[in-house]
């Protein structure tokens, strides 16, 4: 992305403003200049080992001024000193042995399915390592219904839900209702599929929560068709259909809570200053719930959300779409907000199903779902195209993006839109003829670079091949065509650590140590930017935050060593001394266990009481959802 010429300009001025009234002080009026000076605010000069500022006409310096909650100026110590002449100003070297780089931007996470996955039972296809313990990896079905069983005799109220995340049918083997309910033909189990787009339920499971035959003969053909019904496996569509009767179960408010602090915590610890949600359901009281707990003052990140179209679209007519998204930027408040103008929308499904729609079908002859069907996708891109919104589309097979660079070439041969950047998510099978399809269409990319880690020595052999897996989430590719990229965890898809992503796109060695397509590694520098600058680009945020200039947010965050210039293999191993973030001083605090939060500590709460009242409000709104598609 193209350096930003007003702000390097800005910087200049203010310089020589600076400058300049340091040098005619004693000419100036006695009286006047006192009372002028002692008007400004005070400025706090950060000195560090390195300042990596991702400016391109500065791009390292040894400190940077911060005045209030944004930056004044940045370069060597000394200059800024004189600059300052006699405004008055400290020198911190609290960071005098760290290297300070932009504040990381979680740039598409879930903080909801995060706090609900992260406190249930792991079992998944890789080691979790979490402040409350690590979550060893289930490595074949043996394993996989052995650790469940463990988890269910560990219960010792009998009607207690047992709720796991991490199954995945190519790791552990196919998983039947006869399989749970031979565990437990009792107590309800709920097995959240690793990809969090499907369900398995018990039996005893089914009793509980209504899913019955007298519902399911309601569903819609869509619903029904990515449904099997007599073994209780529900996936996409119908996923979200089953959701509704189960949330009582998965978000409790005791879990929500815990579950919301966890993620608050969590992040910090991994140098996030500024996270976003694309397209969450468009749930009032599910919004509030969150806010419990994110939007404090005291929150150490703040955190925007992008309203989900094909709720809006799926529940109003065209004419109505506008009124009812604009509605939804009132559901924030304090640290969380709705960025305007924004809309997520879906076309394939997730790449942990292997449920995205790919050319040439899957090697075992199953066959991919769409998200949204092809004509209500191409319906809610029309509307909010017209209505000159920025779209973020979730797609992940290369037969799904030419479905999306179709609607988007049709839209901008219809109604051409400038810098409309169209943002290309997860993006993990796709050819080089779309990476330059991308480039034509003005459109971006926020690739998950740890499809490849997890996913690539598996999906070699089952279901794909070595041409379609190993070179996944293509990012080398991208990065050559120069269209500007980010990197997201979609959390609990990876772990939400910015540091651990740039490693993933830079080195792509998977989990069991193999190096798959090294054509597609991006450079350090590039991995930096998409987990800063370029993360800022894609949300319409590269004004405020993403780089260290002069009158952008003071948001940082504080490492032990330059990811740019460490070993591209050391990159995830580099500490994490804090943040800070819009000028808030903000170290990561020892983890000390307690049985209220993982991390145990907490930088700001909401009165329990509000929380659950927001939690019950959410699950009532959430029985009674309709989604549309």
């Amino acid at each position: 992305m193209p350096a930003s010429t007003p702000l390097r300009l800005y910087r200049m001025i203010l310089l020589c403003l600076l400058q300049a009234a340091a040098a005619t002080a004693q000419d100036a009026p006695p009286q006047d200049f006192a009372r002028a000076t002692a008007a400004l605010p005070g400025m706090t000069i950060y000195r560090a080992r390195e300042v990596v500022t991702l400016d391109p006409a500065r791009p390292t310096a040894q400190a940077v001024a911060v005045v209030g909650d944004r930056i004044l100026a940045v370069g060597e110590l000394e200059e800024l000193k004189k600059a300052a002449g006699k405004q008055p100003y400290t020198v911190s070297d609290v960071f005098a042995r760290q290297v300070i780089v932009p504040g990381f931007i979680a740039q598409h996470d879930h903080p909801m399915l995060a706090a609900l996955t992260m406190t249930s039972e792991i079992i998944a296809i890789e080691d979790w390592v979490l402040p409350q313990g690590i979550a060893r990896a289930a490595k074949n079905r043996g394993q996989y219904l052995q650790r469940l069983a463990e988890a269910n005799d560990r219960l010792k109220d009998p009607n207690e839900i047992l709720i796991t995340w991490g199954y995945h049918q190519y790791f552990h083997g196919e998983l039947g209702k006869a399989d749970l309910d031979a565990i437990s033909n009792s107590r309800p189990i709920i097995v959240w599929h690793r990809s969090a787009h499907e369900f398995f339920l018990n039996t005893a499971a089914e009793r509980k929560f209504g899913v019955t035959a007298d519902w399911f003969d309601k569903q819609s053909a869509s619903i029904k068709s990515q449904s099997d019904f007599a073994n209780a496996h529900y996936r996409e569509q119908a996923a979200f259909a089953v959701m509704p009767l189960i949330t009582p179960a998965l978000a409790s408010p005791e879990r929500f809570r815990k579950g919301l602090e966890f993620v608050q915590s969590y992040y910090h610890a991994n140098g996030v200053t500024l996270g976003c949600e694309p397209g969450g359901l468009a749930s009032r009281p599910m919004q509030d719930a969150q806010n419990a707990v994110l939007s404090e003052a005291t929150s150490p990140f703040r955190f925007y959300f992008i309203i989900d179209g094909k709720t809006i679209t799926g529940a109003y007519p065209d004419e109505q779409v506008a009124k009812e998204s604009e509605k939804i930027l009132a559901w924030g408040r304090g640290m969380t907000a709705y960025l305007p103008k924004q809309v997520k929308l879906f076309a394939d499904g997730a790449i942990f199903s292997q449920a995205m729609q790919v050319n040439g079908g899957y090697t075992d002859g199953h066959r991919g779902e769409w998200m949204m069907d092809p004509d209500f996708f191409a319906r809610t891109f029309r509307v909010y195209w017209d209505l000159a919104y920025q779209l973020h589309v979730h797609v992940n097979g290369d037969a799904g993006l030419d479905m999306v660079l179709d609607q988007l070439e049709l839209n901008m041969r219809r109604h051409p839109r400038p810098d409309h950047r169209t943002v290309i998510i997860h993006f993990a099978i796709s050819t080089p003829e779309q990476v330059a399809r991308i480039k034509h269409l003005g459109a971006i990319v926020s690739g998950n670079p740890y499809y490849p880690i997890a996913l690539a020595d598996n999906y070699r052999v089952n279901g794909l091949d070595p041409q379609r897996a190993d070179p996944m989430v293509r990012m080398g590719d991208v990065e050559r065509a120069g269209i500007s990229y980010s990197f997201h965890s979609d959390m609990p898809m990876a772990p939400g650590q910015p540091l651990f992503l740039m490693w993933s796109g830079v080195n792509r060695v998977t989990n069991d140590g193999n190096l798959r397509a090294p054509g597609q590694r991006v450079s350090r520098l590039g991995a930096l930017k998409a987990v800063t600058l370029d993360a800022a680009y894609s949300l319409q945020l590269e004004k405020d935050v993403g780089s260290i200039e002069p009158g952008k947010l003071a948001n940082f965050t504080i490492l032990s060593d330059n990811p740019v210039t460490s070993d591209p293999m050391k990159i995830k191993d580099i500490a994490v001394w804090g943040t800070v973030q819009e000028g808030r001083v903000l170290p990561v605090e020892p983890a000390v266990n307690t049985p209220t939060t993982p991390l145990g500590y907490r930088i700001g709460a909401a009165p329990a009481a509000d929380f659950a009242q927001a939690s019950a409000r959410s699950l009532a709104d959430l029985l009674h959802h309709r989604h549309g598609n």
